[in-house]
């Protein structure tokens, strides 16, 4: 009897004790713990009561009664959304912009980071990586200006085309290469930024592992597939993850700074129909209801290719 009272005094001691334990981390660590605080509210403050909103895809959302008082639909603004003509279409234009990025923008920040860690004079490297960075810096209405600039009848890829005996092309108004200009402008935006994750991640390797393999006789490109390579498979394994869990979401800015009337047809995403409908339609549920159907292909995205990274003992969970 005494030793069954026992296990219960300790069985329900646990939790105190984790709870002091918990405190006292706090407390002999509480600069790190300010540090994070900003990142923390945002996220709830942005994030996760931002949820709470959710609930308008399953009403006939009107403003002036509010999320409580506006009427329940059920699932009719997700019908409306499927029956839609040009849904298909603009979720096509979406899968197919999220697919050229996946495939050419996801290795680009990669192979920059590699390139950069050949660089052995330090004034050099920081110049270079500087020159790369500098784009990320510049919102999409400048950098859609400069794409313009750079494309447009008159402009030096017209120019030089000229030169070499071509003739001038409407760029931007031809349909056939507006998702090859979305995504090689998004690439040399962002590319610089999306290195600096690998370049930690390279730091970290140790040199004497380089050392080993010349002496073994390995060249460049050897080192490059048997230390390099395997030392930054978990960052691109988790990096993978975070972008296809994104795959939907191309983002508002770039398309539709570099949009015209002509490439409607090719270039129309998601949140280009969500800005019409939502914002200068008035269609709050429906954009809802297109917002909540993204997060769901992300989740299920997200959650099949954990299962495969898994196997390599990789993975977010």
């Amino acid at each position: 009897m005494a030793n069954v009272l026992t296990n219960r005094k300790t069985v329900s001691d646990a939790p105190r004790k984790f709870r002091n334990r918990y405190l006292e981390n706090i407390r002999n660590h509480w600069m790190l713990y300010l540090m994070i605080l900003p990142g923390i509210v945002f996220f709830i403050v942005f994030k996760y009561v931002p949820l709470a909103g959710s609930v308008i895809a399953f009403q006939k959302y009107q403003i002036m009664s509010g999320i409580f008082k506006s009427p329940w639909v059920g699932l009719d603004n997700f019908r409306y959304i499927f029956t839609y003509p040009d849904f298909y279409k603009v979720l096509r234009n979406t899968a197919l912009i999220a697919l050229y990025h996946l495939i050419l923008g996801f290795p680009a920040p990669i192979i920059l980071a590699l390139l950069f860690n050949e660089v052995r004079k330090s004034f050099l490297k920081r110049t270079y990586q500087s020159l790369f960075y500098l784009p990320h810096f510049l919102s999409w209405v400048v950098v859609g200006g400069i794409v313009f600039e750079l494309l447009a009848t008159q402009g030096i890829v017209n120019i030089i085309r000229g030169w070499l005996g071509y003739d001038s092309v409407l760029f931007m108004q031809e349909t056939r290469l507006f998702r090859g200009i979305v995504v090689v402008s998004g690439i040399w935006k962002d590319v610089g930024w999306g290195t600096i994750i690998y370049l930690a991640a390279l730091a970290g390797v140790n040199p004497h592992l380089y050392e080993a393999a010349v002496v073994d006789g390995a060249g460049k490109w050897k080192q490059t597939v048997y230390i390099t390579i395997p030392a930054l498979l978990p960052t691109i394994v988790v990096l993978f993850l975070l972008n296809i869990g994104n795959f939907l979401e191309l983002g508002f800015d770039q398309v539709y700074n570099l949009l015209t009337p002509m490439t409607y047809s090719v270039g129309d995403i998601i949140e280009t129909y969500v800005y019409r409908s939502g914002v200068l339609q008035g269609q709050y549920s429906v954009s809802t209801a297109i917002g909540l159907f993204q997060s769901v292909i992300g989740f299920v995205l997200l959650w099949f290719f954990n299962r495969l990274a898994r196997k390599t003992e990789q993975g977010l969970w």
